[in-house]
């Protein structure tokens, strides 16, 4: 039987990890890899932006807020600054804000990423504005468009002060089996109360608890196929 690591067992300052397979980060107190191990990057696109049904949203939207649980090595940030630096128009603003227990690193981000050179650029100024010792409220203006906000501590107590609404989510937890608080219905309870109307949700996830948790918070769900051989993973959205 796994046991479900509790983010309240969880207190040290800085994400307590090893490496596999050279540049892949394993978190120890999860007992789970950062990513998925055959191309962690691809995966942001298949589950993360075409489950949220982006670029395309982003098309007219002037102020557009994604919510992530989970910023681990920063990943999905930098890939998805990446692709809204492709398509975006001037004038129009994004805010990318991760909800992080256990932040990394710079060295150890600056490490894990340094395995894809499409993200080179963003990488390397990302980790030159990323603190030392991260805590609190970490906010940085990645560009005259983007800004990054990494609330470091537990995302339940976090987002049940937190007040302005989201158009997307990424869930981007460690695997519910290891990490079941992530995936409570208390917080999709909350993450849903937090979601603009039209606004969506994706993860790679597809356990039936975490199905029955998003239904029953008021998340309209769907499955599509997961990615690199993953039969499932789940997305959807609001039905206001």
């Amino acid at each position: 039987m796994t046991h479900s690591t509790s983010e309240s067992e969880i207190a040290a300052t800085h994400q307590s990890l090893t490496w596999q397979e050279g540049d892949m980060p394993y978190s120890t107190a999860f007992g789970d890899h950062f990513y998925c191990q055959t191309d962690g990057r691809l995966e942001c696109g298949h589950v993360f932006l075409a489950g949220n049904d982006l670029p395309q949203r982003w098309n007219g939207a002037q102020d557009f807020r994604i919510g992530e649980l989970g910023f681990g090595t920063g990943l999905n940030a930098m890939e998805t600054w990446r692709q809204w630096k492709l398509y975006r128009q001037p004038g129009q603003k994004l805010t990318f804000t991760s909800f992080e227990l256990y932040p990394m690193r710079g060295q150890d981000i600056d490490r894990a990423l340094s395995h894809w050179p499409e993200i080179d650029g963003e990488r390397q100024h990302f980790v030159s504005l990323w603190p030392e010792a991260p805590s609190g409220q970490v906010q940085l203006d990645l560009d005259e468009q983007t800004r990054l906000i990494v609330v470091c501590g537990d995302a339940l107590t976090s987002l049940n002060s937190w007040q302005e609404p989201f158009d997307a989510w990424y869930l981007d937890g460690f695997a519910p089996s290891r990490n079941a608080d992530m995936w409570s219905i208390e917080l999709m309870t909350r993450l849903c109360q937090l979601t603009r109307e039209g606004g969506r949700f994706a993860t790679y996830a597809a356990a039936g608890f975490v199905r029955r948790n998003l239904v029953a918070a008021g998340f309209q769900v769907e499955r599509r196929k997961g990615f690199a051989g993953k039969r499932e993973m789940l997305c959807g959205g609001t039905s206001r």
